[in-house]
């Protein structure tokens, strides 16, 4: 019974000890470093949160990662991916929130896997139950990568290729966010509600339109800022639309318009349409 109870007071006291050592001096490193991708599309945030194993001369595919089974797809801690809008996955949807990012390795396929799981270690308690989509794709050659990686090699305003780098493996799937759409069926409803007198709200959808080569809608808008209120601005986005739309002599009356709207803060955009006209002329 002594016995007993003095191996209960070691144990004891060296909990105790334990609970009452100080905070380490320094904190190891992790041997896969912590990393974070943010990418814009449109207007739709993307964030990868993950850690980067190396290859450090390991076979990786179909050996340190072996193929058919569900792989945290980096290393520690699951990696996450965050959208901030509903987008689809190539073709498919899947709506905002924060999901854990597991893959399954083929040779010839991946299956790519959004869990509404997110914080969760590795993958060893992944439930294929709290799946929200899972999609096929091919992985790519690629250069050799040492540290695992996440880019965006293609990006547009409406989508983004998303590829997982690692060894010598691309494995890419496509995220598509309809931003145009979204951004240009706000627009209406905001040039829609704009009060009699605000001539930026039509300018800047006019502006928005412009850029995505949507002229019917640009110019419909740019007219209606520039019957509020015709300033340099509104009239010499009209100036380059009639120049793209291959009307020169009405593009340079109406870039001189603009110049004559100018204020004295305005010197660096009045010397740009001057450059507009001349280049104009020059090509009549």
């Amino acid at each position: 019974m002594k016995k007993i109870l003095l191996i209960t007071l070691s144990m004891l006291f060296a909990f105790s000890a334990i609970a009452q050592a100080p905070a380490p001096a320094f904190i190891y490193p992790r041997p896969s470093q912590h990393a974070v991708l943010t990418q814009t599309v449109g207007v739709t945030d993307i964030t990868v949160t993950y850690s980067r194993p190396g290859v450090k001369g390991r076979k990786i595919w179909g050996g340190l990662v072996p193929y058919g089974q569900v792989w945290r797809t980096g290393a520690n801690e699951a990696t996450t991916i965050a959208f901030s809008d509903d987008v689809t996955i190539n073709g498919q949807p899947l709506p905002k929130g924060t999901y854990s990012l597991h893959t399954i390795p083929g040779r010839d396929s991946w299956t790519i896997i959004f869990n509404k799981t997110a914080n969760q270690w590795g993958s060893f308690n992944y439930d294929a139950a709290q799946d929200a989509l899972r999609v096929t794709v091919k992985p790519e050659k690629a250069d050799f990568r040492e540290w695992m990686s996440f880019d965006v090699p293609q990006l547009s305003t409406d989508s983004a290729t998303v590829a997982l780098r690692w060894e010598n493996l691309a494995v890419p799937f496509t995220v598509s966010t309809g931003t145009t759409q979204k951004v240009l069926s706000e627009a209406r409803a905001a040039v829609a509600a704009a009060k009699p007198d605000d001539w930026r709200t039509p300018y800047r959808a006019a502006t928005f339109a412009n850029d995505n080569r949507m002229p019917d809608d640009a110019m419909r808008w740019l007219d209606q800022s520039i019957k509020i209120n015709e300033n340099i601005n509104n009239l010499y986005l009209k100036a380059r639309m009639q120049a793209r739309a291959g009307d020169r002599m009405g593009a340079i009356y109406t870039a001189e318009r603009a110049i004559s709207k100018a204020t004295p803060q305005d010197a660096e955009e009045v010397a740009e349409i001057r450059k507009d006209i001349e280049s104009w002329r020059a090509s009549k």
